[in-house]
């Protein structure tokens, strides 16, 4: 522990009830976990060797709020809008998160999807302070020294990237971090999960990169990606650590290449308290919108032929999720896997040509389709037309693939076609909402990956709703430290996707909202959570929490109380001086 490191006293939840102090005066400034700027009461002042170094008048957490707010209004653009946020995180980490709280919709395209994307292309540039910890092949082999500096902070949830699959951008090297950084920053605010039990960690291998290889001005090891054994090796490593100094964290990996995404997430699902959210996250929203579909349609999972378009790591880990929910529903798993479709840049995915690994469950045998005759008959619209397929997914990042014609064909299978365009940015969704509207006469059921305004149609406004991971993520994270998990489960994303569809009311389905708004994610979070944490105890994975004194004790009543007990509130702690 750092010599003047603040400690934090908890309540019997695992809140942080007290912060002691053990600096005074100037040193206070540089922590930002205790940093109230002028928000210090008098009597702080006193007690923390601060009197006269603010003007006299006390400024409250609102007030300094609303001036921060005017603050991000004055920046001219995003990126501004992002780096002054940080900024201010860095120095007075509660403000920050007040200030996002205020306006939650409005902030969260700035500190994650889409300004995000900008931030990693920049980071080098940009760079402020430091933030998480950057291992690479100097000092992977002292991992364990280096994770044991944060044990004071108690961490719970670190988001580790190896940089190469960040979405529509691919390779940015040490600039992967900036993901990092901002899913946990929604973690904090979805979940409660304090900033000080949070860890970016960024897994260095080097970029292939080669403008960034080529730039002065980069941070990161400046060599190409390692690979095969040497990759396994440095991974290996890591996770070691990780396992030794933060036995009870969870680790979500973040970003990997889709190969490495998979080959990763299985080989760790009982050695790491882990997930891919790129994977599973992706998974489990876009089969809660599909849940709300169903109530909309007056199905059942069952009755559906689903088709998805892009079998990267989002594609397949949406395959995966609809199978698991499949199998739930009464299913066997080959009968599940049949009503799945995948296609990738050469079509239909069969079983006739050499596949990744992660392929491979979901690739169909042309000797069972009737209908597949020839390689023109692996076509997006064939397939679609043949296939009776009455869900369309989009993983593909090809723009407009979703036309009118391939619209039609779902049409003749269902009165109520679900379509899903979810890549992202907006101008690599597979369809437009409007287009998909008008084609359909309003029929459609729509879930984006993308934000789109609402829709009038024939007199009928439409909420078009985005299938954000952030309705899961953080849940999927409060539930299994809450409940103890002592790994992940992929029953835990059919329950957090069934959580996120039941908040989806009446009125709102009646508009054609598939999923809730992002303004309601810290109650979405806690059924996310109470759903994940049941279903851990439901599996026989669950133990006692290692965060706190009140157990649940297998009972979901015990559960649901810890779980809302345990979250941190963006409000100024009392500061003990010591």
């Amino acid at each position: 522990m750092a010599k003047h490191s603040p400690m934090f006293k908890y309540d019997e939840f695992g809140n942080t009830k007290e912060i002691f102090v053990y600096d005074s005066g100037q040193g206070l400034h540089g922590d930002t976990f205790v940093n109230k700027g002028t928000a210090y009461t008098e009597e702080e002042r006193a007690k923390l060797g601060l009197t006269g170094m603010y003007p006299p008048s006390v400024r409250s957490l609102d007030r300094q709020v609303y001036n921060s707010s005017l603050k991000v209004d004055d920046k001219e653009t995003d990126i501004e809008r992002f780096i002054y946020i940080r900024s201010l995180f860095d120095r007075n980490v509660t403000l920050a998160h007040a200030l996002i709280q205020s306006d939650i919709a409005r902030y969260m395209s700035i500190i994650y999807t889409p300004t995000v994307g900008l931030a990693c292309q920049h980071y080098s540039s940009m760079f402020r302070s430091a933030n998480g910890l950057h291992f690479y092949p100097g000092n992977i082999d002292h991992a364990e020294d280096v994770l044991r500096r944060y044990q004071y902070r108690d961490i719970r949830v670190a988001v580790v990237t190896d940089n190469q699959g960040i979405l529509g951008i691919g390779d940015q090297g040490a600039g992967g971090i900036a993901i990092c950084l901002g899913k946990l920053m929604l973690y904090t605010q979805g979940a409660g999960i304090a900033p000080w039990h949070c860890l970016p960690i960024s897994l260095d291998v080097g970029t292939n990169n080669e403008d960034l290889l080529t730039d002065d001005e980069y941070l990161g090891w400046r060599h190409k990606r390692l690979r095969g054994d040497e990759y396994i090796d440095f991974l290996q490593r890591f996770a070691r650590a990780f396992r030794n100094v933060f036995p009870n964290a969870l680790c979500q990996w973040e970003d990997f290449s889709k190969q490495n995404a998979f080959a990763i997430r299985d080989s760790y699902l009982h050695d790491l308290i882990s997930f891919n959210d790129d994977i599973q996250g992706t998974g489990s929203v876009a089969l809660a919108g599909i849940l709300s579909a169903m109530k909309i349609k007056h199905e059942k999972l069952q009755d559906q032929v689903f088709l998805i378009h892009g079998a990267g790591a989002g594609g397949v880990g949406i395959a995966e999720q609809i199978e698991t929910a499949l199998c739930e529903e009464g299913l066997s798993q080959l009968d599940a896997r049949a009503k799945i479709l995948t296609l990738d840049s050469r079509g239909l995915v069969t079983t006739d040509r050499s596949l990744d690994p992660y392929k491979e469950k979901y690739a169909k045998n042309p000797a069972e389709l009737s209908w597949l005759q020839n390689e023109e008959d692996l076509t997006l619209e064939n397939v679609v037309e043949k296939g009776g397929v009455t869900t369309l997914i989009g993983t593909s990042g090809q723009r407009g693939c979703f036309h009118k014609d391939v619209i039609m064909s779902v049409m003749k299978h269902t009165d109520r076609p679900i379509v899903m365009p979810l890549s992202n940015p907006t101008d690599m969704a597979e369809a437009i909402p409007w287009d998909l509207y008008r084609w359909t006469e309003g029929k459609v059921l729509i879930g984006t990956g993308s934000p789109f305004p609402d829709v009038d149609y024939d007199g009928k406004k439409y909420r078009i709703g985005q299938c954000n991971n952030v309705f899961v993520f953080p849940g999927v994270g409060l539930g299994a430290l809450a409940s103890g998990a002592r790994e992940v489960k992929p029953e835990f994303f059919t329950a957090a996707a069934r959580a996120v569809s039941n908040y989806v009311t009446p009125d709102e389905l009646k508009k054609g909202a598939l999923v809730p708004d992002v303004t309601a994610l810290r109650d979405v979070t806690l059924k996310v959570a109470h759903a994940v944490g049941c279903a851990a105890i439901n599996l026989k994975v669950s133990r006692p929490c290692a965060f706190s004194s009140f157990q649940h004790q297998n009972d979901p009543a015990r559960l649901k109380e810890l779980i809302r007990k345990m979250r941190w509130e963006p409000d100024y702690l009392p500061l003990v001086a010591m």
